[in-house]
């Protein structure tokens, strides 16, 4: 069977050399009409969150928050609306009034979901208007320390010799954290159970407080937690190590050179939303990202800002969903 191609590179259809140039140098246009309704926002706009606080998508929406409100001078109010692996909050985004006053902040969860949940009473690709990608992470393999080795290579003697006595908690089935985890024991051969919560935030405190052994996370929700030394990480994924992170080994350096998966953030608004008005919002997102404020938390984070258009967005979803439907009938997850 040929390995699946986990590789979330955030910046297709683009080459991932050229579209970093591009991000970067801050290159890339946005292509809306430039007409925006300079009245917008009179009142606070509405951020629905697929997830309860305290996890990755949060982790990124709550300091964009912010800074929209010192920005644009009118509240982002997130709203978390956690469950069914983020699909619950996706199809109450899509019905929300598309009138420029609500938006969405999926994930990659939401790129997954079409190959896992078949009655979605939403679609991804049909039913939003893709804004921008906010932030790209590498997964991260963590262990509470208490329970198991903080080296990789005890980790895995410790896995081998304890077949489906271990276990590893998601956000939820269907997410990125199940695949990931899904695919490490695919190519490493092993068997953990999986544990789907409602959110990443949720599983984190289970994995801290020892109800679960280990979880394949989006570094932005495990960043705090690391540095805090509530939990260890073992893994970065990909090829090289985190500039945020940088006495973690990266899966290449362990001997899973095809172990590259990433957790990304984008933004969406309601189909339906008058056009001016996306361009306006996007305008603010991109004086966000500039912000240092949001340079900062971001690289604490261990994520990157991305600058793509809408239509490169767009673009770049759609091969997600295609990319993870291959990884889900390799891997063979299911629904718990």
């Amino acid at each position: 069977m040929n390995r699946p191609l986990a590789s979330c590179a955030p910046y297709a259809p683009l080459s991932r050399r050229s579209a970093l140039t591009a991000v970067a140098a801050g290159l890339l246009p946005w292509s809306l009409p430039s007409h925006a309704d300079t009245n917008w926002p009179t009142k606070p706009v509405t951020l629905v969150v697929p997830f309860p606080a305290g996890g990755g998508t949060d982790a990124f929406a709550r300091p964009l928050s912010a800074q929209f409100a010192k920005i644009v001078g009118k509240p982002l109010i997130i709203d978390n609306r956690g469950g069914a692996g983020g699909t619950l909050g996706a199809s109450i985004a899509a019905k929300a009034a598309p009138d420029g006053y609500s938006y969405f902040m999926g994930a990659v969860h939401h790129a997954i979901a079409p190959s896992m949940y078949p009655k979605l009473d939403y679609d991804i690709e049909k039913d939003f208007v893709p804004l921008a990608l906010l932030a790209n992470v590498p997964q991260v393999l963590v262990v509470n320390p208490k329970k198991l080795p903080g080296d990789f290579k005890a980790f895995m003697d410790f896995v081998r010799k304890n077949p489906g006595k271990l276990n590893y908690g998601s956000a939820g089935a269907g997410t990125s954290h199940h695949l990931a985890g899904e695919l490490f024991k695919l190519q490493t051969k092993t068997f953990i159970t999986h544990i789907p919560y409602r959110g990443a935030g949720p599983a984190l405190q289970d994995l801290i407080g020892g109800n679960v052994d280990m979880m394949f996370d989006g570094l932005g929700s495990s960043a705090t937690h690391i540095k805090g030394g509530r939990i260890k990480a073992l893994m970065v994924s990909g090829n090289k190590r985190n500039p945020g992170f940088p006495d973690v080994p990266c899966a290449a350096e362990l001997g899973l050179p095809e172990y590259t998966v990433t957790t990304w953030y984008g933004l969406w608004a309601p189909k339906g939303t008058p056009a001016d008005i996306q361009k306006h919002m996007l305008d603010q997102v991109r004086q966000i990202g500039q912000s240092e404020e949001i340079k900062t938390i971001w690289a604490g984070n261990g994520a990157e800002f991305g600058n793509l258009t809408p239509e490169q967005f767009a673009a770049f979803v759609s091969s997600e969903v295609k990319r993870w439907a291959a990884v889900v009938k390799a891997s063979g997850a299911k629904l718990d």
